[in-house]
């Protein structure tokens, strides 16, 4: 992504070719991948000549972006994957989406969601498989990265919705540190979780974007890099939920120490102290709690317009007591306070992005190994490292500490440098 920028930049491509290049593969595949809610062509083929027609205006420059529809976008509707804001027209862009035109980024349409980030699934099929699901919330995004369509796309995560997808449909996916990317303008489910992210075709096409919204030169991976410095030290953990994972997922783990230490890797095992085995019940309640009052307004008036799933987990929000979610919220707070601690000198944990495979299209699969590292707000990449028994992707997820998302990122591309991976 970086070298396209540059290129672009310096007039050896122009942006309208590359976005024209974009809609013929949206042409190509989308009638069988449906990631898009909306698409801008002629919008952003207008942006694209004008950035052609004077100097570079950021590190973004050119680059064609997917968005997640729950971004508002004043130029584009903005649904929130539900009927009751049906060609909504937001004033204003989200914080994200102003900064990625104002750094040169090209918005060339609004990807598909599930109703408000939650359920059920949308239109979209899993690009390896159509009867497959590329998982939630952000299935649009996924998919249209994993399909070749655009290079970057934004997604979100609450519980699950940046690594499961990104596990799923076979691409990076980076969820960074809570609060590194701005929330403004984008629907809210929670106050503690929601957190602004990115799909890629590569880590350091996610490093480069993240580092350029955020502002932090730090996270920028140069792309001729081949290890770190030094080869990583990696803890292994499985979780207390290690026993919602498939068979495909368990022999991917029972491989991986051997052959990351052949690469040069110091691998050992990490078990998370007791206190952290119940923390996706915690996730779980706070999810609940606030997602009720953050939905308050949709809940009231259009109840007949949500989906039954999404009414009863409103209910049981509004039925929580203060008290426990006092006590699930203190939990959280003294787990993150541990957590660095905990995985003593690791530089990063590599755990189960997903149980396994996509499962059918019916669902968009259980954020089991997602909920707890939401809940601490870590770095969180998915990357791509292997195919199950049906071929479909299988990711590893690769956590760090809070706020320490330059060294999770040079450590997930040293991952990915260890295990190329064939992308569509």
């Amino acid at each position: 992504m970086r070298s396209l920028a540059k290129q672009i930049a310096d007039g050896d491509v122009r942006a309208e070719s590359v976005v024209r290049g974009v809609f013929e593969r949206i042409e190509t595949s989308e009638t069988r991948v449906c990631a898009w809610e909306y698409l801008g062509r002629e919008r952003a083929l207008a942006a694209a000549r004008e950035l052609d027609r004077r100097a570079a205006s950021g590190p973004l420059h050119g680059i064609p972006f997917g968005v997640k529809d729950i971004f508002d976008t004043y130029d584009m509707p903005t649904q929130y994957g539900s009927t009751i804001y049906r060609d909504h027209r937001p004033s204003t862009d989200a914080a994200a989406i102003a900064m990625t035109r104002r750094l040169g980024g090209l918005i060339v349409g609004k990807t598909t969601t599930t109703q408000f980030a939650t359920f059920p699934p949308s239109k979209t099929a899993n690009p390896h498989d159509a009867t497959r699901t590329p998982g939630g919330s952000s299935s649009g995004s996924a998919a249209a990265v994993a399909a070749g369509m655009v290079p970057v796309a934004f997604g979100t995560q609450t519980t699950g919705s940046i690594i499961r997808p990104a596990a799923f449909c076979g691409c990076v996916g980076y969820k960074p540190s809570f609060g590194t990317l701005p929330r403004i303008g984008v629907k809210a489910i929670t106050e503690s979780f929601d957190t602004v992210g990115l799909f890629t075709r590569t880590v350091a096409d996610a490093a480069f974007a993240v580092a350029a919204l955020a502002e932090r030169r730090e996270l920028c991976l140069a792309p001729e890099t081949h290890t770190p410095r030094d080869a990583p030290r990696i803890g292994i953990c499985l979780t207390a939920q290690w026993h919602a994972a498939q068979p495909e997922t368990q022999s991917l783990f029972e491989r991986l120490p051997a052959q990351l230490e052949r690469a040069g890797a110091r691998v050992c095992d990490v078990r998370l102290p007791p206190t952290f085995d119940h923390l996706n019940d915690a996730q779980d309640l706070i999810w609940q709690y606030e997602m009720a009052r953050c939905l308050a307004d949709e809940h009231r008036r259009f109840p007949e317009q949500l989906a039954p799933r999404l009414r009863g987990q409103l209910d049981s929000g509004w039925a929580t007591p203060h008290a426990d979610y006092a006590a699930a919220m203190k939990r959280a707070r003294l787990a993150r306070a541990q957590f660095a601690q905990a995985i003593g000198d690791c530089d990063v944990l590599l755990t189960p992005s997903a149980p396994g495979e996509a499962p059918p299209i019916e669902t968009t699969g259980d954020p089991v190994f997602c909920r707890m590292w939401s809940l601490l707000r870590t770095p969180a990449i998915n990357v791509p490292i292997a195919r199950g028994p049906s071929q479909l992707p299988l990711g590893v997820q690769v956590i760090g500490r809070g706020g320490d998302d330059a060294r999770t990122l040079a450590c997930a591309q040293w991952v990915e440098q260890q295990f190329p991976w064939e992308r569509l």
